[in-house]
């Protein structure tokens, strides 16, 4: 039987508009997925409370690989879950049911720390400096029914959730915190992260940072005067090094479950955006 995701792959350009991913790509992450899914299904059968044995019971009515494509779909158009129901012919709480258990298996398969930044060995070299890159950003989320002032961000005007992310030099993300309020500073958040660099790294940052020890910073203007000519020329090389990151901001939001406002809970948020940066890394790294 021909399932969805076969019929939308001879389609190239619509396959990656609608799940940001090409086609070889997508076949790359299936292919990782498959052995977790598997081991995750025997340990879910073989719960000692199940009550039919392996076998037994109602099947799940998509295919893993439709199943994929259908979270896939979900954070790159963000549409409700009715709408995938339509589309995939389930009703919306089968749809929730296996985004929902889908979305750790992927957060396995990217395992991007939280803290400590790693290499590998080839990327350490005792000669060559290796340049990181950090900077946050902010998504608008649903007003919460209790405790707004923590979620105000007054930089946005409205209630957001924040996020820190650590680059290298092509734009490949190496660390993701957890979300936070958005009202919290980012200097604050970086001190409160306790970022592990390797050794023989540095790390910039822009003016968001200022005072944060051991790190790259541009000028500050001074207080009723100017920044010089060697001033503004070295925080101009240095914006032109540290775009990386705001790129990389900016392919991750072409899934616009980061893009628009957030309506999933709170506590799905920084996983769902480890799962963006995983989807930017195999994509776009």
């Amino acid at each position: 039987m021909e399932t969805k995701t076969t019929r939308f792959q001879r389609r190239p350009r619509t396959f990656r508009a609608m799940t940001g991913l090409s086609k070889e790509k997508y076949t790359e992450l299936y292919k990782e997925l498959v052995p977790l899914y598997e081991k995750s299904e025997l340990k879910r059968l073989s719960n000692s409370k199940r009550q039919r044995k392996i076998g037994g019971g109602r099947k799940k009515e998509l295919l893993l690989e439709d199943q994929l494509m259908m979270l896939l779909m979900y954070y790159r158009l963000y549409i409700s879950q009715e709408f995938l129901g339509i589309i995939f012919n389930l009703h919306n709480c089968n749809v929730s049911r296996q985004i929902n258990y889908l979305q750790p298996l992927l957060a396995q398969i990217f395992n991007i720390p939280s803290k400590k930044v790693s290499l590998s060995q080839a990327e350490l070299t005792e000669e060559e400096i290796i340049e990181f890159f950090v900077d946050a950003t902010e998504q608008q989320i649903e007003r919460p029914k209790k405790r707004q002032k923590r979620y105000y961000s007054g930089k946005k005007k409205t209630h957001t959730l924040k996020n820190q992310i650590i680059t290298d030099k092509i734009g490949k993300i190496r660390a993701v915190t957890k979300s936070v309020p958005g009202k919290k500073h980012d200097k604050k958040l970086f001190c409160e992260s306790k970022i592990i660099l390797p050794e023989n790294s540095d790390l910039t940052g822009d003016l968001g940072y200022y005072g944060a020890s051991g790190m790259i910073l541009p000028n500050k203007k001074p207080k009723g005067k100017e920044l010089t000519q060697e001033e503004k020329k070295q925080n101009k090389e240095l914006s032109k090094r540290r775009i990386t990151v705001e790129h990389s901001f900016g392919k991750m939001k072409i899934y616009q479950i980061l893009s628009q406002r957030f309506r999933n809970p709170r506590n799905q948020h920084s996983l769902i955006f480890k799962n963006i940066a995983g989807l930017h890394n195999l994509m776009f790294a």
